[in-house]
């Protein structure tokens, strides 16, 4: 973990460099589709999504959530990503849904610049990456 300094900017400039984004998405997704057959089950993203503990912990603190809450927040989010409700995520999909959530992102940090710690190999930690990258070019 590192922590950096970044605004919306590092976030869409990242989204709409599509070689980069591409890679980033390709290798994630492969990562995540542990069988190997080219579709994300709700389980394997189930696994990505309970890896962020984004509702487990506030401020790094965990906090006890309703087991029921959780599974409907994560049932939600994945219902986001199957845009054809076939019951799995193809490609295609995951690059939408997750260019869709980092554009948001981006949208609602505005133009001032933030400091966050950002996990390694993460999609921020690659933004940022690829904006010092072309900053010392």
């Amino acid at each position: 973990m590192s922590v950096e300094v970044l605004d919306s900017a590092t976030i869409v400039n990242f989204v709409e460099d599509e070689e980069a984004f591409n890679v980033w998405i390709c290798d994630r997704f492969a990562h995540l589709d542990t069988d190997h057959d080219g579709l994300l089950s709700y389980a394997e993203l189930l696994k990505e999504l309970q890896s962020l503990r984004v509702f487990e912990t506030h401020f790094g603190i965990d906090v006890k959530t309703d087991p029921k809450e959780l599974a409907h927040v994560y049932n939600s989010l994945f219902v986001q990503f199957d845009h054809d409700s076939n019951g799995t995520v193809d490609l295609g999909e995951f690059k939408a849904e997750s260019k869709r959530m980092m554009l948001a992102m981006a949208n609602g940090m505005g133009f001032l610049p933030v400091q966050m710690l950002l996990e390694e190999g993460s999609f921020l930690k690659k933004a940022v990456d690829r904006e010092s990258t072309k900053l010392a070019a």
